[in-house]
């Protein structure tokens, strides 16, 4: 089989003992959602409620990978990944949320480590990619304070049966969606609108964090405990004060908020000022920012496309709920190809968000641990898919990684999104990001070509 080969050829190597996986989530992949203890996580109940999901999907099934976990590691295998950074259900270890564990859903995951060790892959693992326990939601939610502690409690649970086996953690997926997505504009679970709840969750879900970090660091010093945030990478429009204005009112509560507080100790004052109308911040109890503030191994970073920041035009804004405190601001196309989700591609993008973190906060060791694209993918009459846009897609950002190490950026690894082709949260199934292609109807999984094109990036060490 011939290979596509992306729009650039020059090869270039990444250093020695770079780490190279996919990635995917519970909820996305994992199908049996009432099998073996399991009760019912927000997004089970967001994808059940008419309207919330494109074409009424719901993850009820999705790729069955409960039932089908040993093909799925030995399809890894044969990609050659190294890691493989998947994340727990919490509905499924602890239902409820709270209370004792579920052996059943545990021993799944102990089988899923074990066959992922058996192959010579390590198990990156996410403690919480988005499926709240609908209990807890019911109880308030991550506005309310309880819910860190739950966290902290279920990590502790988690980490007691495979921390043997897993040394690589990640505390939460992507917190700013489970903040402003879920509770500030209603589009993820579990469907809020309240831009005061959505400032609460963040502190919540970031006391989770420091919580669930001490928790697993005590049982365990040596274990490898950090946080994966899908930063925004941001420009201005221009250099109009209003401009300017608008790009550090998003800087702040798309990234400062999440990234002060983790490696300063502190919230933004400019932050702080713009939500005054919102909150008064009370929610911030003495000691917790020295808690969300405890020392990370490492930090993930998921990236997908940049953005134009710019002050509003007439009739325009983000008045949905999005942008808490930020809402006289707007974003702007700059007519660059996009991705079917309408995300225009620009890897430059990332190696600036790269360097700006570790040049505004220190040498912390970084992985990509989501990077990817959606395409209309479909199977040909041989039986492949032929997927270039997506192979260009992650050649250009490869190479964009490479930039930010060559100017001293500690990247340590890269992990695609997604392994497989899975259920997309809001859009139901309607977007595909794998890099396997897989039939909903008879759960087949055919690799794409841009999964012959990684496994051949894994063997060389480069792109």
């Amino acid at each position: 089989m011939i290979i596509e080969q992306p729009t650039t050829t020059v090869a270039r190597v990444f250093p020695d003992g770079f780490l190279w996986g996919a990635a995917t989530a519970s909820y996305q992949i994992e199908g049996a959602v009432t099998e073996d203890g399991r009760t019912a996580s927000i997004w089970d109940t967001f994808s059940h409620t008419p309207g919330r999901v494109v074409g009424g999907d719901t993850g009820d099934v999705a790729c069955d990978h409960y039932h089908r976990y040993a093909d799925d590691v030995a399809m890894m295998s044969k990609l050659g990944l190294s890691a493989y950074r998947f994340s727990i259900a919490w509905p499924r270890v602890q239902p409820g949320g709270r209370g004792p564990a579920n052996q059943a859903g545990l021993d799944f995951y102990r089988r899923l480590v074990d066959e992922l060790l058996d192959h010579d892959i390590q198990p990156w693992v996410t403690l919480y990619h988005w499926d709240l326990p609908q209990e807890l939601e019911d109880a308030g939610g991550w506005p309310v304070r309880d819910t860190a502690y739950r966290f902290a409690e279920y990590a502790s649970i988690v980490h007691a049966a495979l921390g043997d086996k897993v040394h690589h953690w990640i505390t939460l997926n992507e917190p700013w969606c489970s903040a402003f997505l879920g509770y500030g504009n209603g589009h993820h679970a579990p469907g809020r609108t309240d831009g005061a709840d959505a400032l609460a969750a963040t502190h919540h879900l970031l006391l989770g964090h420091g919580l669930a970090t001490q928790a697993i660091k005590a049982a365990d010093p040596s274990a490898q405990v950090g946080i994966t945030l899908n930063l925004h990478s941001l420009a201005a429009h221009s250099d109009s004060p209003a401009d300017l204005d608008a790009l550090r009112r998003i800087d702040g509560v798309g990234n400062r908020v999440f990234l002060d507080p983790l490696f300063k100790a502190e919230y933004p004052a400019d932050v702080a000022a713009d939500v005054a109308h919102l909150t008064d911040l009370g929610f911030i109890h003495a000691g917790d920012l020295e808690t969300i503030a405890t020392p990370a191994d490492f930090m993930g970073v998921n990236y997908y496309t940049r953005s134009i920041v710019a002050a509003p035009v007439p009739g325009s804004g983000n008045h949905d709920g999005t942008w808490p405190g930020s809402e006289d601001t707007t974003f702007l196309k700059r007519g660059l190809p996009v991705t079917q989700m309408d995300w225009e591609i620009d890897a430059a993008g990332l190696t600036d968000l790269l360097n700006r973190i570790t040049r505004d906060y220190g040498a912390i060791p970084l992985y990509i641990t989501e990077n990817g694209a959606a395409y209309p993918d479909e199977i040909g009459a041989d039986g492949t898919v032929s997927d270039p846009a997506r192979i260009d897609y992650y050649d250009q950002h490869l190479r964009a990684c490479l930039d930010s190490i060559g100017a001293g950026v500690p990247l340590r690894g890269y992990f695609a999104w997604s392994l497989m082709d899975n259920f997309e949260w809001a859009w139901g199934y309607e977007k595909r990001f794998g890099l396997v292609h897989v039939d909903y109807q008879t759960q087949v999984r055919t690799p794409k070509n841009s999964a012959l094109w990684y496994s051949n990036v894994i063997r060389d060490n480069a792109v």
